[in-house]
């Protein structure tokens, strides 16, 4: 809900200049990848896909309805406060518009007809195919595109986060916008993505001390008793951001104080859940690279069970069936986010594309600004070895 290339953020780097990393050999980046962020990646993916496989099972259970409106309440708004931290760099310049079209337009279209296609073969039934209507998963897609594309205007104004909330709140009661594209969800959940602009490592330093992991355990408790009381009095439609209150059936001025209640309860959950990574090298931090095929792909796991039936067994409604639904689902998406699988989707989720831009002048003209002092180095090497 986190080089949006290889995964659905950009790839954590120290704060060092581009020029520097340009510099870099690939191994010494590597090891420059801040383990924190690559778990938090990989833990809310996760909860992505887990949450997913609930939808289908949680109406027998009250509970499990609680800890699904619980996950929905935070997992998408961390996924989008670290997707901001790492635009900040986004400057609209040609290699950053070049690497957003190949990491998150190309994905876009290709799931955003893959999936209509696997519908009519798996379903049986005829699936119109559409760029201007997201389909399940593809929207966060669809709604970085939009957010990278204004990161310099929220980097120039004076007060970003209060007109992102004051944007979120009028698209709460606008049902107008309608489905192209998934504005509603696009401007709902811009405040998240600027937040995630404004943000400095210290405060994510902040959110890790051992006095907010301790805090963390009564305030996801409260949440969670909180989440069961509210399962039969509130519709969970509103965590989804992708309605209006009129849509919802609601009158017109809930939407506003909706939008800022879930803001600060989504955030007050994100801290603490941001807490709870570890903030070093674990089992699955490699993992962290690997989510945008895990995000991408499980959806066609858990739609062609939905399609097919399968968690319509019985087996599944129970508590024992949900554990191990979601266990499974677990394990999936760990290994669909493994190197392998990403290796077989390179061509479409990290496709280079060199075919289809131009080169950028101010490149080629300091690469033949350099071939100069290159060749007078390897005639330097060439002495030195005859010497």
């Amino acid at each position: 809900m986190f080089h949006a290339a290889s995964s659905l953020v950009p790839s954590p780097r120290s704060l060092r200049s581009q020029k520097d990393q340009q510099h870099r050999s690939p191994d010494r980046r590597a090891k420059q990848r801040d383990a924190f962020f690559d778990n938090a990646k990989y833990l809310a993916i996760v909860l992505v896909a887990v949450a997913h496989a609930w939808e289908p099972l949680k109406g027998d259970s009250r509970v499990l309805q609680a800890a699904y409106m619980l996950v929905y309440a935070f997992h998408m708004p961390a996924f989008i406060v670290v997707s901001g931290f790492f635009s900040r760099g986004f400057d609209g310049s040609p290699g950053r518009l070049k690497r957003l079209v190949t990491g998150v337009v190309v994905p876009y279209v290709v799931f955003e007809t893959a999936y209509p296609l696997f519908k009519t073969y798996v379903d049986g039934v005829p699936q119109d195919i559409s760029l201007l209507d997201p389909y399940f998963l593809t929207w966060f897609l669809c709604a970085l595109f939009i957010w990278r594309l204004t990161t310099p205007l929220w980097k120039l104004v004076r007060h970003p986060l209060p007109l992102a909330l004051g944007i979120a709140m009028l698209a709460s009661v606008t049902p107008a916008i309608g489905d192209d594209l998934d504005l509603q969800r696009v401007l709902q959940f811009l405040p998240f993505f600027v937040l995630g602009l404004t943000l400095r490592p210290e405060h994510f330093r902040l959110v890790r001390r051992r006095a907010v992991r301790i805090a963390a355990v009564p305030v996801f408790a409260c949440a969670l008793a909180f989440s069961w009381w509210a399962v039969e009095r509130m519709n969970g439609a509103w965590f989804y951001h992708r309605d209006s209150a009129q849509e919802l059936g609601a009158p017109w001025w809930v939407g506003p104080v909706m939008q800022l209640a879930l803001f600060g309860s989504s955030l007050l959950l994100t801290a603490c859940f941001l807490s709870w990574v570890p903030g070093r090298t674990m089992w699955f931090t490699t993992l962290g690279a690997g989510t945008l095929c895990g995000y991408l792909l499980h959806g066609f796991l858990i739609k062609g069970a939905d399609y097919r039936g399968w968690f319509d067994h019985p087996a599944l409604h129970r508590p024992l069936g949900e554990i191990a639904v979601s266990a499974a689902v677990a394990v999936a998406v760990t290994l669909l986010c493994t190197a392998p699988v990403r290796r077989v989707f390179r061509c479409v989720m990290e496709p280079r594309m060199d075919w289809a831009f131009r080169a950028d002048p101010v490149r080629v003209a300091r690469e033949r600004e350099r071939e100069p002092e290159q060749e007078k180095e390897k005639e330097r090497e060439k002495e030195k070895v005859s010497a």
